[in-house]
């Protein structure tokens, strides 16, 4: 067995060899190995965090500028409203609530039942989303139960980035890529830009709905899940299609999507309150 050199000259001064000449040493036109590249991190993906609701799946949620004594967030769809589904071109704001959330830990076990104080922003145009505030604070749930909160991305999302698409409502971890982007996903008589599209392993299923899905190189929230094609079907509830810029039709049966939650941070102002004034934020007002 060839021995490293340095092991080599280690060995030789333990049995008392004299100093190496120069020419045991590394040839000094050699040019340096290049130092090792690490691979991207990958961040474990788990429940803790995320929430069940009586009919979908969600999750406390932050933005980079909330702040510990904060009321806390949950994200979830528009259409997961108890209310029901918001009409096409509809926008809830600051309705009270009085919703609970089933709170998981790390291994899907539920720890606490939360409470909303009202539903901070909900709509079913150009997303589908909906953020509850809740009547507790970040800090409150950090001290009680040792669950912090997902991190809203800032940033739009890459063709291809490694997903995880996390159902509280299920206590169910899908596994996939982002396909790419539909232009236009239009739904019954809703329509949503911008849609994230899966690749085919998350088959996603009712109930998931409010999911968040969490790039597993950062941890971050990237989008909420919210629909699919189930049966082939053309632009119909529960069989959505994708409309590109020009106008043509595609349906992709079997295939789910997401909406995009990175346009939600500029719209979080101080106190963690919805500010549809605040500039770049682009959801949709009343």
């Amino acid at each position: 067995m060839r021995k490293p050199l340095a092991g080599a000259l280690l060995a030789l001064v333990l049995l008392g060899a004299g100093a190496p000449t120069a020419t045991a040493a590394a040839p000094t036109s050699a040019a340096p190995a290049p130092p090792a590249v690490p691979a991207p991190a990958v961040r474990a993906v788990d429940f803790a965090g995320t929430v069940a609701l009586s009919n979908c799946s969600g999750a406390v949620v932050r933005v980079p500028g909330s702040q510990p004594t904060d009321p806390a967030l949950v994200l979830s769809n528009g259409h997961c409203l108890e209310s029901g589904m918001p009409a096409p071109g509809a926008v809830v704001v600051d309705k009270p609530s009085s919703r609970t959330f089933g709170l998981l830990d790390s291994a899907g076990t539920k720890v606490a039942t939360l409470r909303a104080a009202k539903v901070a922003y909900a709509t079913m145009t150009d997303t589908d989303v909906s953020l509850y505030e809740l009547t507790s604070t970040y800090a409150q749930l950090q001290a009680r139960y040792s669950i912090q909160a997902l991190e809203l991305n800032a940033t739009r999302p890459a063709q291809g980035t490694a997903i995880k698409v996390v159902s509280g409502y299920w206590k169910r971890i899908y596994s996939c890529s982002v396909d790419g982007f539909a232009y236009r996903l239009k739904e019954a008589g809703w329509t949503m830009k911008d849609s994230v599209r899966y690749t085919a392993a998350c088959d996603t299923i009712g109930g998931t709905s409010g999911s968040p899905v969490v790039d597993t190189a950062t941890g971050k929230v990237v989008a909420v899940n919210n629909t699919g094609n189930e049966d082939g079907r053309r632009c119909t509830m529960n069989n959505p299609c994708e409309v590109d810029e020009n106008g043509t039709v595609t349906v992709r049966r079997g295939i789910n999507y997401a909406q995009q939650t990175y346009g939600i941070v500029a719209c979080v102002g101080t106190g963690n309150k919805i500010d549809l004034a605040r500039p770049g934020c682009s959801l949709p007002k009343p």
